[in-house]
This record gives C-alpha cells, structure tokens and sequence, in this order.
C-alpha cells in the first residue's frame, strides 16, 4: 500500500490570507491589540506560528493561552466559511489529481498540514477535495510544534486501520515549501514537491525534493510522480 499525504494550504487549495487574518483578529479579541510583528506562516504549523506570534508580541506562550487562542481561532475561522467560499479556491488540477490517485489500488491519501483538523477539512470539504481523503489518518498542526513529527504520527495512524506497515519507501508527502521537503525526509517519506505557492521549482530542488512539478494540472505527472515512476 501507499500512504500519500498531502500538505493543505498552496499545494490543494488557496484560501487567500484568510487564516493570517483571523490570526490576527483572535490576537485583538484576547490582549486586546493587533499584533504588531507576526512570524511567517508558510510550511508550518499552527502551534508553532502561535508560540512564536505570542513571544514576538510580548506574550508568554503557557499551554493554557495557547489553548485558548486554539479554539477561539477554531471558532473564528469556521465563521468566516462565506469568506472562504467566496475568496477561496482549489488550486488547478487539485481535485483531478487526487481523484485520479484515488482510483489506483492501494493508495491511502490523508493529509499532512500545519492546520488544526477541523480547520483542514472545511477547507477542503468547501472546494470538493474532502471526499477522497481519510483525516482518520492524518497529522494535524496542533500535535506537534515540528512538522517532521507529523509523518510518523500519520504513518502510524494508516497501519493500525489499514492493517499495512507504512515507512519511507510506501509514504509520500506531497507540500510546497522547502519546509514541507524537510519535515518529509526527517519524519520518513518520499517528497513531491509543487511550485504552487512562494516558493520556485529550483529552490524546491534545492532544498531537496525528490520530484518537482510546477503545479497539479498534469494528472498523469503526478500520479507518476506519487506512485514512484517519474524521474526527478
């Protein structure tokens, strides 16, 4: 069996600042200013943004503040799905590819995402992509500060419910970012990387990939390249 997971935000579907900006909103509802410095958010997860965008604007990180800021955000962002509808959109060829790697025996996709769960499957329930994914099985921004530490925790997940030990040679992490690259090869996974976001086909080389395509709109690319039969 394959396990492929992708990353959620610029690879599947782009939701147009959206969640910077309901970070930003949960920071004045609870210190009760704007942030003035916020960290970048790309290929990261949502507990590490958090504690860094609290440390840069002078507030201590203590697990209960954190929780709090997790689920006002949780609450804010599911409030603005007439926003994300309307400002959003599956990224081209999204739908198309992971029907497409759907239809192959034995393939698994969940997803691997700096998001909180129920923040990810809004946003691909929304544009379509929901059906073909198992998030039983996926690996969530809010369990863990490193991304790396994510794909262990999915692989783990797979085998127990698909009965299929899943390791570097059957798991695929598909992301955007050099950040993507890295949790990938340090948790255990092949690497697909997509010049989809802010980040260009040769920096993704660079930082390692190992398949690089400009975007999912070659079905047949990437399913080659998921599956292990397109050169790098």
């Amino acid at each position: 069996m394959l396990l492929v997971l992708w990353d959620v935000d610029q690879t599947l579907v782009n939701v147009d600042g959206l969640g910077g900006e309901t970070f930003a909103e949960v920071f004045r509802r609870l210190v009760g200013r704007l942030p003035e410095n916020s960290p970048p958010m790309s290929g990261r997860t949502d507990l590490d943004i958090l504690g860094e965008m609290l440390r840069r604007n002078g507030v201590a990180p203590t697990s209960r503040t954190v929780a709090r800021f997790q689920r006002e955000f949780e609450a804010a962002f599911h409030d603005k799905v007439a926003a994300l509808r309307r400002r959003g959109r599956a990224l081209p060829g999204a739908v198309d590819a992971v029907a497409a790697l759907a239809a192959r025996p034995g393939v698994v996709q969940s997803v691997l995402t700096g998001n909180m769960r129920s923040v990810a499957e809004l946003k691909l329930a929304t544009f379509g992509l929901a059906a073909w994914l198992d998030f039983e099985v996926g690996a969530y921004g809010t369990e863990s500060v490193a991304r790396a530490d994510l794909v262990p925790l999915a692989q783990e997940r797979a085998g127990r419910k698909y009965g299929a030990v899943f390791d570097a040679r059957s798991t695929v992490l598909v992301g955007d970012t050099p950040n993507d690259v890295a949790a990938g090869h340090q948790g255990g996974a092949r690497v697909v990387a997509v010049a989809t976001g802010r980040t260009s086909a040769a920096e993704l080389r660079a930082a390692g990939a190992d398949v690089v395509l400009p975007d999912l709109t070659d079905v047949d690319a990437v399913v080659a390249a998921v599956t292990g039969s397109a050169r790098r």
